[in-house]
């Protein structure tokens, strides 16, 4: 540390020394991260650079007039944490320091001489000269800086306006310090929340993939955050068959997974009475239509199939989801979408009515559902990986579903060079076999 000068006066050193000196010293200032420590190095310097013997910081907050807290005193053999250790802090009760502190204003007494009964009296009774120097706060004079030394007249009334505005500045510098420090405690107290949020989530996906007769199934799901929107689901209808879902909820993060989670919750009360597609997504769009009071303007895109293992069937409804994907191995490899007939997403208005379509599946048909994550993931030119490209990699006949699933998701790197999704991206993939 550069030799200690009274950087305020213009007569001690010169001006390149005291640059140096402000230079130095707000360069530790900066790479301070937490106030009290910020505090103290600033202290340290200003009362080896300063005429002024006694530092003494007084606070008005959590306390009301004509009381005030002493935060901190230079003669302090240990200087309590002023943020986490208020408690220990000395209140005094009336007298000079409370004057100074609710005045508002700078106060220079070059003989001071408190009354017999000064609550202060024994605190300052070193100090004949005092300079108050108002620290403000939204406005209001809520910290008081104060300066003494113990001979009269050692105040220079020509350095008072520039240690205001230097006393102040630095009071802003550690007020961004405490805030800072306040925002971060916040983000991690809120990315505790939504890891909590994500973990339920996936607590409410299918813990591992069922035996479905007929059906070699496999799946990816990757939210954009740690929590999303996106939701897949199996469950056992009636007659045998088995409900396939893939659904989508607009947004993302933690507001996406809750309205899963409800999306989910209704889907399998529903599933007890609605068996057929249409049916049971009438049911959960009424029921999500129901339970808004006001218009969130979120919604949910689904595609909901109810497989028949025995017929080989696929019966499906779609209520404004991307169209799943089905190849026919049997007809060298030719894609068909399942596009048709589709309705209003869930949750935007009551009362629809959903369409039904029907395929007959031949062993090595492979069928692949999605959500838009995949094709409206953008590359660095906002070009949409589209279902062109998805088409592209599910190129050949008579692969398993993981290297399916291993192909669209190895071209779908490719088209975002390997940046974050800025969707959360779910595929199913079934195939049928023997």
């Amino acid at each position: 540390m550069a030799d200690p000068i009274e950087i305020l006066d213009a007569t001690s050193g010169t001006w390149e020394e005291r640059t140096r000196y402000v230079a130095e010293m707000m360069r530790e200032m900066s790479a301070q991260q937490e106030p009290d420590t910020m505090v103290r190095l600033y202290s340290a310097r200003i009362q080896a650079a300063s005429r002024m013997q006694r530092f003494l910081s007084l606070s008005r907050r959590g306390v009301e007039r004509p009381r005030v807290v002493l935060a901190r005193d230079n003669m302090w053999q240990r200087q309590p944490n002023v943020w986490t250790e208020r408690e220990s802090l000395p209140v005094y009760d009336g007298g000079f320091l409370s004057e100074i502190a609710y005045s508002g204003e700078v106060r220079v007494e070059q003989d001071l001489r408190l009354a017999p009964g000064d609550p202060a009296k024994d605190l300052l009774s070193g100090v004949r000269s005092a300079l108050a120097l108002p620290i403000f706060d939204g406005g209001e004079a809520r910290n008081v800086l104060l300066l003494g030394h113990e001979r009269p007249g050692m105040v220079d009334p020509a350095t008072v306006p520039q240690t205001l505005w230097f006393t102040n500045l630095f009071a802003r510098a550690t007020h961004n310090l405490v805030t800072a420090r306040q925002l971060r405690e916040a983000l991690d107290a809120l990315d505790r929340e939504i890891k909590l949020v994500a973990d339920v989530q996936r607590a409410l996906l299918p813990p591992a993939l069922p035996p479905i007769p007929g059906l070699e199934i496999d799946v990816h799901y990757q939210p954009a955050r740690d929590a999303g929107g996106d939701y897949y689901d199996f469950f056992p209808l009636a007659d045998g068959r088995w409900g396939i879902l893939l659904a989508d909820v607009s947004g993302h993060g933690t507001p996406a997974a809750v309205e899963m989670a409800i999306t989910r919750t209704l889907a399998h009360v529903g599933s007890a009475q609605a068996t057929e597609p249409r049916d049971l997504l009438g049911y959960v769009n009424d029921q999500l239509c129901l339970r808004r009071s006001t218009p969130t303007g979120s919604f949910v895109t689904a595609f909901l199939g109810a497989y028949d293992p025995r017929a080989r069937t696929l019966r499906y409804a779609l209520a404004g989801h991307p169209p799943p994907r089905l190849k026919r191995c049997g007809s060298g490899g030719r894609l068909e979408d399942l596009g048709e007939p589709t309705g209003l997403p869930l949750g935007v208005m009551p009362s629809q009515r959903y369409r039904e379509s029907e395929r007959g599946l031949d062993v090595g048909d492979l069928l692949v559902a999605y959500t838009d994550g995949i094709t409206e993931a953008s590359d660095r030119n906002r070009a949409l990986f589209g279902t062109a490209r998805l088409d592209a990699s599910l190129k050949g006949c008579g692969t398993s579903v993981s290297e399916v699933k291993a192909s669209v998701l190895a071209s779908l790197r490719r088209h975002v060079e390997d940046r974050p999704f800025d969707d959360d991206v779910t595929m199913v993939v079934a195939r049928a076999v023997p």
